[in-house]
């Protein structure tokens, strides 16, 4: 076999065709035991014909083992905390956190960190077949301002990149996570509430690119048999990261200027109102959504949702709090766009029907975490 790799990696097309049918006969004979092939050939590099259950490539887990974990884009907002909490679920050692940077020494030191980057796709096989993954988490993407700022960037990470996750996913066998966003919705979508299936026409090549990973994600499912699974997350606030370049950083934004100055440059308008979601909520809704039994799933994509507010409103709540509190205003015209061509609010009465979720923080459970969390508790009784 060793030898027919090297004949795939440096002969021609006919070639890799003869490897695929001599591989799908001894498939057959040594492993008779196992269900059909799925039709056709596999979609991506490897020309392997898939089985239904694929265990030949990957050991499959059972209810009662705990699954393999890997979290690609692990350095962004969510990956880190999403990695503390599956290691607490499933052992520190299951859960491998990646990305293409270098992490602090805390994040090293805190669980099993891998170099991968999802536009090899040579090293992401490798990465998911050394490890015996089985989950996979894929987190990797430009955000809406940032993506906007350099397309063609945005365009490779963010679907050349999905590719690969979708075809090693098949491959191996994998449950796959895949999050969408508030922004694979455009103008001509309903905004108030914005319901799981509508008319989708963004204007960031962000939301076209987190569309195009529904579709596909759906599409792998009914073609090739991919658990593929999929939320459209909110606005996400959380406590111990940096805003990352998306439309809705100004709600994590406000927070680390409220504790150190004193006051907030907000680049929406006052009553921009979005749909958000605390950390905390957006990743046991993560979780909830990968543990729920797949009949009880009657789509493919999500949309969940915990509350939705506009600047104007998260400025009076910190008040409360911090009463020498300013905000004042100057509108990012980029930004402003895509934030007005974004839902108002998420129904996400399906999430809550079929499997059960259900949020914690509303808006004053928001701004209490958030403000203790850098500090504010001496203030927060003085101003009481």
């Amino acid at each position: 076999m060793a030898v027919l790799r090297v004949l795939e990696e440096n002969m021609p097309v006919v070639i890799r065709t003869l490897r695929q049918t001599v591989c799908h006969v001894l498939q057959s004979t040594a492993c008779h035991c196992r269900k059909a092939a799925l039709p056709g050939l596999f979609p991506g590099p490897s020309p392997w014909q898939l089985p239904a259950d694929a265990s030949f490539h990957s050991a499959s887990f059972s209810e009662t083992d705990q699954p393999r974990v890997l979290i690609t884009g692990g350095l962004g907002q969510l990956g880190v905390g999403l990695a503390n909490f599956l290691r607490k679920r499933f052992g520190k050692d299951n859960v491998i956190l990646s990305d293409i940077r270098k992490p602090s020494d805390h994040i090293f030191h805190s669980g099993p960190f891998i170099y991968s980057d999802i536009l090899d796709y040579k090293n992401l096989r490798e990465t998911v077949v050394n490890h015996r993954i089985t989950w996979l988490f894929h987190y990797s993407a430009l955000l809406s301002a940032v993506g906007e700022a350099n397309v063609s960037l945005a365009r490779a990470v963010n679907i050349t990149g999905l590719h690969n996750i979708l075809d090693v996913a098949t491959e191996h066998n994998l449950r796959l996570f895949v999050p969408s966003t508030i922004g694979a919705f455009g103008p001509t979508s309903p905004r108030n509430p914005t319901p799981d299936l509508c008319t989708q026409r963004p204007r960031t090549i962000y939301g076209v690119s987190k569309v195009h990973a529904e579709l596909m994600g759906e599409y792998y499912y009914y073609r090739y048999g991919l658990d593929f699974r999929c939320l459209r997350y909110p606005g996400i606030i959380s406590a111990d990261s940096q805003p990352g370049g998306g439309t809705t950083d100004y709600a994590v934004q406000i927070f680390h200027d409220a504790v150190k100055n004193g006051k907030f440059e907000c680049n929406l308008k006052a009553s921009t109102r979005l749909p958000m979601m605390y950390i905390d909520d957006c990743i046991r809704a993560t979780l909830e959504v990968m543990e729920a039994p797949a009949e009880s799933l009657s789509m493919r994509t999500y949309n969940v949702n915990a509350m939705s507010f506009s600047p104007e409103e998260l400025a009076q709540e910190v008040l409360k709090h911090v009463p020498e509190f300013q905000i004042t205003y100057n509108v990012d015209s980029v930004r402003q766009a895509i934030a007005d061509s974004w839902p108002m609010n998420f129904d996400d009465s399906n999430a809550r029907k079929d499997w059960g979720w259900k949020h914690d923080f509303d808006l004053p459970e928001l701004v209490t975490t958030m403000l203790n969390f850098h500090g504010f508790d001496t203030r927060v009784a003085q101003a009481n």
